[in-house]
């Protein structure tokens, strides 16, 4: 019987504010290029004053695969806290306007923690560099989750950058318990190496005794797996997992399924903001999974809408996802 959802994402709830700036602004303002760092309320404060023009779109890694899924036409929900406030009332509408079900709770307007917001740093290179205040984001928690939809799922993606949080982890054990409990498939995306050096035991014991697929790109691959080369890392993540997916950025990225490996070839395009194209990638790939093609398949289309979503601003798709798909041959 059909689920109710292909995907049901949980993680960051954010939005993301973009700027382009000079590569001296990172140096001038302790802002180490190309990871996400955290900081506080007052750090976003400062570094907003100090950026030029910026531009307000919704975010947070794993939103941003829902998102995509939902602009497919996929059967999405997702799972993350706002605050009853004005960014949190932007995060909420453009998730939803994607066509996404959000149905979290926002936590009540007043003083204290804010709705999270990533301060998005876009240098001439189209790098980008993340500095992030997850505010309510961090305290989701199991109450957050609700079994039902989680049993509704095909797959759950989990969204590795929330492992930041108190309770985070013991939301991810319930919605992972409900899912598995119906018979669905569990997937994390491992999204920083920073973030897998500060939780690397357990990652290490969710991918091994949860998780059916890993995303991950090569750097993050390499810190999960340490291995005299990337080859080697790939192979020892295949020990523990049965679909493995690493990107490799203008090498495309890389499948490890049933002893085989599997190689889709980037798709030319002119970057203009790299924000989210590890997330885009995800939304294609669990969309053509679930859409029952084959994982050579599945990975074109993650570098197709990685590939969309880098030619523009924001980490949210411009263009008709599925209209690519048609123009690349994939449907």
């Amino acid at each position: 019987m059909k689920k109710k959802f292909q995907v049901v994402g949980i993680g960051n709830a954010m939005v993301d504010i973009l700027s382009h700036v000079p590569e001296d602004f990172l140096r001038a303002n302790g802002v180490e290029k190309g990871i996400m760092q955290l900081i506080d309320m007052q750090r976003a404060a400062d570094l907003y004053g100090r950026m030029g023009p910026a531009r307000e779109v919704s975010g947070g890694s794993a939103a941003n695969t829902i998102a995509g899924i939902a602009a497919l036409g996929g059967r999405t929900a997702y799972v993350g806290k706002v605050k009853d406030d004005q960014l949190g009332a932007i995060f909420a509408h453009d998730l939803r306007a994607q066509g996404a079900i959000y149905e979290t709770p926002l936590a009540p307007a007043g003083p204290g923690a804010e709705t999270g917001r990533c301060m998005v740093l876009v240098t001439p290179d189209g790098e980008r560099s993340l500095n992030t205040y997850l505010g309510w984001s961090e305290f989701l928690g199991p109450d957050d989750v609700d079994p039902a939809m989680m049993a509704s799922a095909e797959w759950l993606y989990l969204e590795g950058y929330r492992f930041d949080g108190p309770d985070s982890k013991a939301a991810f054990a319930k919605a992972i318990k409900a899912c598995k409990g119906a018979g669905g498939r569990v997937s994390l995306t491992l999204s920083d190496p920073f973030c897998i050096e500060r939780h690397r035991d357990d990652f290490h014991e969710m991918i091994r005794d949860h998780v059916d697929l890993l995303f991950c790109n090569m750097q993050e691959m390499q810190a999960m797996y340490p291995a005299a080369n990337l080859d080697a890392s790939l192979k020892l993540a295949a020990r523990e997992v049965e679909i493995v997916v690493c990107t490799a950025s203008e090498n495309g990225a890389y499948v490890m399924n049933g002893g085989g490996r599997e190689h889709a070839h980037a798709v030319p395009t002119d970057i203009v903001d790299a924000t989210g194209a590890g997330d885009l990638f995800a939304s294609g790939f669990l969309y053509g999974l679930t859409a029952g093609f084959d994982m050579l398949t599945c990975a074109r289309m993650g570098c197709v809408a990685a590939a969309e979503v880098i030619s523009h601003i924001g980490a949210r798709p411009e263009a008709d996802l599925m209209e690519l798909y048609r123009d690349h041959g994939l449907i």
